[in-house]
């Protein structure tokens, strides 16, 4: 059984046999607690500070994604996909990578920090996804009318709203209010720091699930 657990941010933790983490921050830096994790693999989406720490939480072993090339590490799968960081093919920000990859048989996607809309090479790469890990917070990604339109756009099983203002963060995000308001007709879910879940346990309707430090 895989667990999801959050670290603030935009970094999670996704443990099957293999623990994977996502854009490690070292938590003093923005004003929030330290990641409590060691990686097996880690996953960087872009050199920004508040994204890349590997030393954080690596050990001697761990492999660090950082590139779009796909590559298989036992039975998991990756693959990245070029974006930006902003509304300007980067010029503002840089370069962004959106990372697709399969864990035991249940399919995830991490838009990193995200700051554009999709183009129709990325959509169509991004449809059938089962768990989506979206920036919302605004200012340097997606905000939530952004990440709505991607959303229905690529209709992902499990939404995982993620880069919004929570207690301690120092960066100047909305919090997830806004985006929540817009839900529709979506289920939503608060599920604490982690969740255990199984591909036959996903839910026949898309839900959000909003976890909590």
């Amino acid at each position: 059984m895989l667990k999801i657990r959050w670290h603030g941010h935009a970094c999670f933790e996704i443990t099957d046999d293999q623990t994977i983490v996502t854009d490690p921050h070292d938590g003093k830096s923005i004003g929030i607690p330290t990641p409590q994790v060691i990686a097996d693999i880690v996953l960087i989406s872009h050199n920004h500070y508040d994204h890349n720490s590997v030393k954080t939480v690596e050990k001697e072993s761990s492999k660090v994604i950082n590139e779009t090339r796909k590559r298989t590490i036992e039975s998991m799968t990756f693959k990245g996909y070029d974006s930006f960081h902003d509304e300007n093919d980067g010029a503002k920000r840089g370069e962004n990578i959106i990372y697709k990859f399969m864990v035991d048989d249940i399919t995830f996607c991490h838009l990193g920090d995200l700051g554009h809309q999709l183009n129709e090479y990325l959509a169509k790469k991004l449809r059938g996804i089962d768990v989506l890990f979206i920036p919302i917070g605004g200012t340097y990604t997606l905000d939530a009318d952004d990440a709505w339109r991607i959303i229905e756009h690529i209709q992902p099983t499990v939404i995982i709203p993620m880069h919004y203002k929570i207690d301690g963060l120092s960066l100047p995000i909305a919090g997830v209010d806004p985006f929540l308001k817009q839900s529709k007709q979506y289920k939503i879910l608060k599920v604490g720091n982690e969740i255990d879940i199984e591909k036959e346990e996903l839910p026949a309707e898309p839900e959000i699930w909003v976890f909590t430090l």
